[in-house]
């Protein structure tokens, strides 16, 4: 008798485990047919908006919110309507991550993310696995693309952009010494350096000093003495905005004659200088991804309709979110579904005209542009040249 009860029971513990399985393939099932029989898209992005890079993560939101609200007006992608919704990843990556987990939970269909370096690289290592499309407009680190054929950015990388900056120096400026300040805490700033200095070398400058600072210091008088000394043409300041102005002040403190170059992290360096103080920035160059008065038709309406919409100028960070988002839109309208794997493929074949350039994506998902050194006279940024 107990023998017969206990097969009883196995038999319908098998029966409700045979039940409890094809229940979760039809859930599975369901899911993948819901990608293409929903009417709608889901794109989410993230970025810093506290803390102390938030102007980059509110200028690149303000792009990505720019053009989601064009296509949506417009109808939508094959007639499916984008349902968005952006979080604060403060700059840091586990808050990233945390995003991160929210949004493969809400079934999204591509992410937009990070803003800096080292979200953006948490994210993309963590994405493997869940094979979750992903675009950095901003991210430079190399490390976020490399060996990760679902994710891709929009803008340069650091390598990339140490590369342009040491070509500008030897081909437009004409220099033959240049000394080099970074930020030996940050991979961006290395990223960018080394490759200067590479790069550098190759064309034949003299790289006299490479001088290195922590990431909370200040005073950088020790290191501009130094460099001084040496009388370089050109020094290289590869970081962001909030360090850019104060070694800039420095230098001219120094009565250091040099030309400061730089790359995107200087972009918005304008909205940070004290007013009056804005002559210490003169002579400097940056690398940057569009030029605001630029007159082709795409680079013209994106600024009017920016300034119209937020009553102030775009920046660069804008500009490659919403280049971003009309990335995923040539990708979505040409897959040939809304599974991951499929909104991949049709990434790794998307080609735009954007604000940033005419835009296609190499081997390394990285893009294929020309580069704008923008320069910065009686207070306004203002376009130098255009370098491959």
């Amino acid at each position: 008798m107990k023998k017969k009860i206990l097969f009883a029971l196995l038999a319908f513990m098998l029966v409700l485990t045979a039940c409890g399985t094809t229940d979760n393939v039809n859930e599975a099932s369901k899911g993948e047919q819901g990608k293409d029989s929903s009417d709608e898209i889901i794109l989410r992005s993230m970025g810093p908006k506290t803390g102390a890079v938030a102007i980059y993560g509110k200028t690149t939101e303000n792009g990505i919110k720019l053009a989601i609200d064009e296509i949506n007006e417009a109808g939508g992608i094959n007639g499916k309507k984008i349902n968005y919704a952006t979080g604060d990843d403060k700059g840091d990556s586990t808050e990233a991550m945390n995003l991160y987990s929210r949004y493969v939970e809400e079934g999204a269909d591509g992410i937009i993310g990070a803003v800096t370096s080292k979200p953006s690289l948490a994210i993309a290592e963590n994405s493997q696995e869940d094979n979750m499309p992903i675009i950095t407009p901003t991210g430079t680190m190399n490390s976020i693309t490399e060996g990760k054929p679902n994710v891709f950015r929009v803008c340069f990388t650091d390598p990339g952009q140490g590369v342009i900056l040491a070509n500008f120096a030897s081909n437009n400026l004409k220099v033959k010494s240049a000394a080099v300040l970074r930020n030996t805490s940050s991979d961006y700033s290395n990223g960018v350096a080394d490759a200067f200095i590479k790069q550098a070398k190759e064309k034949g400058i003299q790289v006299v000093a490479d001088e290195g600072y922590g990431a909370t210091d200040k005073d950088f008088k020790v290191q501009l003495t130094n460099i001084k000394s040496k009388n370089p043409e050109v020094i290289l300041v590869p970081d962001y905005y909030e360090n850019d102005v104060v070694i800039a002040k420095q230098v001219a403190d120094l009565g250091i004659n040099a030309k400061i170059l730089g790359p995107d992290g200087w972009d918005g360096v304008l909205s940070t200088v004290a007013q009056g103080d804005d002559k210490i920035l003169e002579n400097c160059y940056f690398t940057n991804h569009y030029y605001v008065d630029d007159q082709k038709e795409v680079v013209k309406n994106f600024v009017t309709n920016y300034r119209k919409k937020y009553n102030e100028d775009p920046s660069a960070f804008s500009a490659l979110g919403y280049d971003a988002v009309y990335v995923y839109k040539n990708a979505f309208e040409n897959a040939k579904s809304l599974k991951h794997e499929d909104v991949i493929e049709a990434l790794k074949n998307a080609t735009i005209d954007g604000v940033t350039g005419s835009l296609k994506f190499d081997e390394n998902n990285n893009p294929i542009k020309t580069s704008a050194i923008l320069t910065i006279k009686n207070g306004q940024y203002v376009l130098d040249s255009f370098v491959e």
